[in-house]
């Protein structure tokens, strides 16, 4: 690649995909945008983005491709929207979490379509996509792909790590959502265990403050679950109702079955039936635990 700044398509102008889009503008690179819905990208405008109206359209002089929408499916549907407008020499970035072998057919679909793939799993949510210093796991089978998109990865994160082959960034990407979701139903069981025995449910995360077992994410999702203020997601919980689920059929295609991964799916699917799916993950805190008396 030229030496100078790519022209960068991001398709996906969610939470996440937003943020990222306003850091890579930041950066000084050009920016093409398009989202399904149009009004979530047309902000991107006071940043220069040239907003688009199909994925192709937003393809077109790109240098680098962002994919990060909502699953496999999705994003596979949208690249092949974008197929006329992927020039020589493109490079994909996919950061949407998909499985293992989802992200090994993406890398099938990428190779079909004649351009270099780059699996880039995220971690982090929305305060660290905002302030750009998201960690990226990253693998591609073409190395020279690295450099072209360094310049983006640099932008939206403050880490990237390198995995040998693609569908490792994924597995790394749910081994580490699998803490994360076992974190949050820890707490929510904790304070509601709490309040049922009598006690002010404050008072655990008080206790757990300057202990062995503390951390930046029990301090935040604990007091927003006592004051339930959990309808502004970082983290959707329908999203991660969608990683629990990937989870958990990735952990039985290899022949395990992971006792606490299952019952935090459960909850997560029953909170989405509830109509939480919009509300942050911690409102998985509201679904009732009580059982019937036998």
């Amino acid at each position: 690649m030229p030496d100078r700044h790519p022209v960068v398509a991001v398709l996906g102008t969610g939470t996440m995909g937003f943020a990222m889009a306003k850091n890579i503008a930041g950066a000084g690179m050009k920016l093409r945008a398009w989202n399904r819905n149009r009004d979530l990208a047309a902000p991107l405008a006071d940043d220069g983005a040239v907003l688009c109206d199909s994925p192709a359209e937003a393809c077109n002089g790109a240098d680098v491709v962002l994919t990060i929408l909502a699953n496999e499916k999705v994003v596979a549907a949208v690249i092949d929207q974008a197929r006329d407008g992927l020039g020589d020499g493109a490079v994909w970035l996919q950061s949407c979490t998909v499985s293992p072998s989802g992200s090994r057919r993406l890398a099938d679909k990428a190779s079909a379509l004649d351009v270099s793939f780059v699996e880039a799993p995220l971690l982090g949510t929305k305060e660290p996509a905002v302030a750009g210093t998201l960690t990226v796991l990253a693998a591609s089978a073409q190395p020279e792909a690295r450099g072209s998109v360094q310049p983006v990865l640099d932008a939206v994160g403050s880490r990237t790590v390198w995995l040998d082959e693609v569908g490792q960034p994924s597995s790394l990407k749910l081994a580490y959502n699998a803490w994360v979701l076992t974190t949050v139903e820890g707490i929510a069981e904790s304070l509601t265990l709490a309040k049922a025995l009598g006690v002010d449910p404050a008072l655990v995360v008080d206790v757990i403050h300057g202990s062995a077992l503390n951390s930046t994410y029990v301090q935040t999702k604990g007091p927003n679950m006592i004051n339930d203020d959990l309808d502004s997601p970082s983290f959707p919980l329908a999203a991660a109702a969608k990683d629990a689920a990937l989870i958990t059929d990735a952990a039985r295609s290899v022949g395990l079955r992971l006792g606490i991964a299952e019952i935090v799916r459960e909850r997560l699917e029953l909170a989405t039936e509830n109509g939480l799916g919009s509300a942050d993950v911690a409102a998985t805190y509201r679904v009732p635990r009580t059982v019937a008396a036998g």
